[in-house]
Order: structure tokens, then C-alpha cells, then sequence
């Protein structure tokens, strides 16, 4: 395979990629990393370090967008980081010592996991019931546009959603993903946050788990600017489309389409992982 088409494929899936994790929250790993390993045959280690800074890209270029919407909440992203780095970094240490079959099967199960949480019903969390002691300390509560007005929310269980962020960032080391449906399960179900609020937030937050993770496989080598250039373009220009989609149409239908996908491709990882195919 030449060179320029190597690039062209490589740029082509990871616009589709930024386009899936803006929409989803789930971060253009999904689909960066068996792109790589599974039709372009790359080592996996360099895959996931090349899917790192395709995280990066899709926080970037969405971020900025729901921050200027209103949607993030800041304050929620920042405390929760402090869990999401700390955790990343040890999985990206961990990382050289599992076997490459292993990663596969692993990314495999969390690739599941992720497509049945896009299917399961969202709730827009806008009780009245008081907030975590600790989010008032804190300040964590927040509003939100929803049809021409805003909404408020209150945050609950904060103690609960930090320690699964540090789940969400060891995955996220350790395969080179947004984990954002682990976010998405910490501040949706844990801490009571609606689910536009919840997607946009993670979005937010995987630049930021990205770059703590990205230093240690780029001490290793493991970040080749000849696949990660095309990747970050790509998921940039599709995670900026993605946010603007995301704004203005239903995504539900997609979100169906977006989860059979993952799940094929989650298939094949892990059978590729348990047959030594990688």
C-alpha cells in the first residue's frame, strides 16, 4: 500500500470518527483504533498512541462549540480531571505490560459496553431534590438551553461519579479511548446530570485525560507523527461537524446505526484478540 493511500484512508476514517464521537461522546477511538489494527494492520501500541491524539482532536474541536452554547459544565469537567489524568497515566504505564491479544479482547469488551449504554434510554435529570453536600460546596450545579430557555439541574452522589472517573481514565491509558461511556455512566446515572449535559461534559474532559496519557506513550515512541497527523485532522474536522449536528438535529437514529457499527467492530477485535489475528 503506497504511502498517499495509507494517508487518504487513515484522514477519511478519522473524519468519520470525530463525527461518531462528537455525536456519541464516546470519543473517535472507537473507530481509529480498529481502523488501524484490523484493516491497515498496524501494532496495536501504535494504534492506540495514534487514537490518543484522535481524543484529543475530538475534545478540541467539540469543546469549544458546547462551551460557547452553554452546555458544558466547566466546574463538573475540572474537578472530575483530577481523577481522569491521574488514573490515564497509570494505564498507559500499565499498557506495555499486557499482551497486544489481550488489549484487543479488552477494547473489544468495552466497545459493548459502550454501543448498549448509546442505545439505553437517557433522562434529563432536572429534579428538585437537594444537591450533593458537596457539589453546593463546590458549586457544581449548573443550567442548560433546551428549547429557547434554560434549564437547571442538581448535582448528586459527586463522591460516587469522582471515584468511577478513575475507572473511565485507567481504561481510557490503557486503550487509547475517550471512555466516555464511563463518564457518561458517572455524571448520567451516578450524579444525576441530564444526558445532554453528561455528553458534552466528557467531551470536554478527554483532551485534557488524552494528553495525560499521550506523554508517556510518546516517551515510548509509540505516537508516529505519520499516522497520528492524518488521524488528528480528520477527527478534528469531524468532531467539529459532529458538535454542530449535535445541536440542532435528533440524534437517535444515528445513535442505532453508530451502535451496530461499534458492535461489529467489537466483534471483530475480539475475535481477533482470542485467535491471535492481530
Amino acid at each position: 500500500m503506497s504511502v498517499l493511500l495509507f494517508t487518504f484512508i487513515v484522514l477519511t476514517g478519522a473524519f468519520i470518527a470525530g463525527l461518531v464521537g462528537a455525536l456519541t461522546g464516546l470519543g473517535g477511538g472507537v473507530i481509529i483504533i480498529p481502523l488501524l489494527t484490523l484493516l491497515l494492520k498496524v501494532d496495536i501500541h501504535y494504534a492506540i498512541g495514534a487514537s490518543i491524539i484522535s481524543v484529543i482532536a475530538t475534545s478540541s474541536g467539540a469543546a469549544a462549540t458546547y462551551v460557547k452554547e452553554g452546555i458544558t459544565n466547566v466546574r463538573i469537567g475540572m474537578f472530575l480531571e483530577i481523577a481522569t489524568t491521574v488514573s490515564a497515566i497509570v494505564g498507559a504505564v500499565v499498557t506495555i505490560f499486557v499482551d497486544p491479544d489481550y488489549i484487543a479482547v479488552i477494547f473489544g469488551i468495552v466497545l459493548v459496553f459502550s454501543a448498549l449504554m448509546m442505545l439505553k434510554k437517557k433522562n434529563e435529570h432536572t429534579d428538585d431534590k437537594p444537591a450533593d453536600r458537596l457539589a453546593v460546596l463546590l458549586r457544581l450545579d449548573g443550567r442548560y438551553p433546551a428549547n429557547g430557555e434554560w434549564k437547571y439541574y442538581q448535582v448528586h452522589h459527586v463522591a460516587g461519579g469522582f471515584l468511577m472517573m478513575f475507572v473511565a481514565g485507567l481504561i481510557s491509558g490503557l486503550l487509547g479511548i475517550g471512555s466516555g461511556a464511563l463518564k457518561v455512566i458517572a455524571m448520567d446515572n451516578i450524579m444525576k446530570i441530564p444526558f445532554k449535559v453528561s455528553t458534552t461534559t466528557s467531551n470536554f474532559m478527554m483532551g485534557v485525560t488524552g494528553a495525560a496519557s499521550a506523554i508517556v506513550y510518546f516517551h515510548r515512541g509509540q505516537i508516529d507523527p505519520g499516522i497520528a497527523m492524518p488521524v488528528a485532522l480528520g477527527v478534528l474536522s469531524g468532531s467539529i461537524l459532529g458538535a454542530r449536528l449535535l445541536i440542532r438535529v435528533q440524534t437517535d437514529k444515528l445513535k442505532l446505526f453508530f451502535a451496530v457499527v461499534v458492535l461489529f467492530l467489537a466483534s471483530q477485535m475480539i475475535y481477533n484478540g482470542l485467535t491471535d489475528g492481530l
